[in-house]
């Protein structure tokens, strides 16, 4: 069987759940997509994430989505497969310096935009908060944000002051980000770094040629940072050092309080993301990325089907049918 329009994509089986309940929350789900604008090849999409057994919400939902390689996927990251006339439709998600830079699919982006209007949604990434502001997605502009890893918490696209007094309180438990920069420099002029950059003056990374980064470096840089109460996250090309308090989910904590939530769904697919899904109700990571590559699982967290871009399509779907099988 496989999902109306898209021959290319199976259509997931349901466990756990007997048949009736499983088709009575795909009914259900397939009803609300429809009255929340769904287009109608991807209903059936939607439907075939459907939970069974869901209690109704009593408040919205707040959905909090990484970017890249998670809802957002640069053109080597699209990991697309098999022949090109198979490929999806794709749009532009990011552009820089007039040159296309990230991307989804368009049924991933018909998807975001019901999305953003049935729950709170919160954009939650690494980025810095110029880097964030490239992107186009729908449902801007955002109530909330979160960027720079937590370290910015954006109310109607604007820092939060007392957010910023809480983060650099905690800062300052760690080592200061001058040491671990300068232990960054060492390698600064090797010719696998391409570049050494500072975010936000709250953390650091390498933008590196993954091939070429000698074997172990990763793993004697994490024993370092975490000596000093700082992590390592290996992201495409990226080698972040980041400090441990300074976390997405405590940021998405303090959104869902402010906004009255209802139950907090996370979707992600690095390490620094592992806390976030976490402490999320119920979340979704894509089949790629560190948390695929180290195996990480939790019970609450779905794994999809697909990887690249199409996971990024799956994970928008699958959020949905969340939030729509409590409506």
């Amino acid at each position: 069987m496989t999902v109306p329009g898209r021959p290319d994509l199976p259509v997931p089986a349901a466990s756990g759940e007997g048949p009736r309940a499983v088709a009575e929350a795909e009914a259900h789900v397939a009803a609300a997509a429809l009255a929340a604008g769904v287009p109608e090849h991807l209903v059936g999409r939607v439907a075939s994430f459907a939970r069974p057994g869901a209690a109704r919400a009593t408040a919205r939902p707040l959905v909090a989505c990484d970017l890249d390689r998670t809802l957002v996927y640069s053109a080597a990251a699209l990991g697309l497969v098999g022949e090109d006339r198979h490929a999806p439709d794709l749009v532009v998600a990011e552009v820089f310096h007039g040159e296309p830079l990230s991307f989804q699919t368009r049924a991933a982006q018909d998807l975001l935009a019901v999305l953003a209007r049935v729950a709170t949604l919160v954009p939650t990434t690494t980025r810095t908060r110029s880097q964030y502001a490239r992107i186009r997605i729908p449902g801007r502009p955002y109530p909330y944000a979160v960027t720079t890893n937590g370290g910015q918490l954006l109310v109607d696209g604007k820092p939060c002051p007392r957010w910023a007094q809480r983060v650099a309180e905690e800062l300052a438990q760690a080592a200061p980000l001058a040491e671990v920069h300068a232990h960054l420099a060492r390698v600064a002029h090797e010719p696998w770094v391409r570049k050494l950059r500072v975010a936000d003056d709250m953390f650091t990374y390498l933008v590196v040629e993954r091939g070429m980064v000698p074997s172990g470096y990763v793993d004697d840089l994490s024993a370092w940072c975490e000596a000093r109460g700082w992590t390592v996250s290996v992201q495409g090309r990226k080698v972040y050092c980041v400090p441990a308090t300074l976390t997405k989910s405590a940021a998405v904590a303090e959104i869902a309080r402010r906004a009255e939530a209802g139950d907090v769904l996370a979707a992600g697919d690095s390490l620094l993301d592992g806390e976030l899904l976490e402490a999320a109700d119920r979340g979704v990571r894509p089949a790629h990325g560190e948390l695929h590559e180290t195996e990480w699982r939790a019970p609450h967290v779905a794994v999809t089907s697909a990887s690249g871009v199409l996971a990024g399509e799956e994970i928008v779907a699958r959020l949905l049918a969340d939030v729509l099988s409590s409506s």
